[in-house]
């Protein structure tokens, strides 16, 4: 079993690479500029692959790009079929990392607390 797990890792962060690389360089959809892929996981039978991604900009361009990231799923899918020596490629499913936002979000108000503290009145 670790054995699998190890090759499973390895695919996911093949995926995550080669998928990364497609979204900015071959896919001219302005919905997808900011788009940052965060992470892959895929299923133990190589069925199915979870992206997760990050967006930059409001919940109206995070919602565009997870819309154009599900329309270019099959596109997405051939071409790491044509990229990857895979025996199954994976089908991609699409979804929105917001770690990131939360983690801006404990910083900021970190910040806010450290600054509060210093400061005597």
């Amino acid at each position: 079993m670790p054995k699998d797990f190890s090759r499973t890792r390895r695919v996911a962060e093949l995926l995550q690479r080669e998928l990364a690389s497609v979204i900015a360089t071959e896919l001219d959809d302005p919905r997808l500029q900011l788009v940052t892929i965060t992470g892959v996981e895929v299923t133990r039978d190589y069925a199915w692959a979870t992206v997760y991604y990050t967006q930059l900009g409001d919940a109206a361009q995070i919602e565009a790009a997870g819309t154009a990231l599900e329309h270019a799923a099959g596109l997405l899918r051939r071409e790491m079929s044509a990229r990857l020596d895979l025996r199954t490629t994976p089908r991609l499913r699409f979804h929105y990392d917001s770690s990131v936002e939360r983690g801006r979000a404990l910083y900021e108000k970190l910040e806010r607390l450290g600054g509060d503290s210093g400061q005597k009145k």
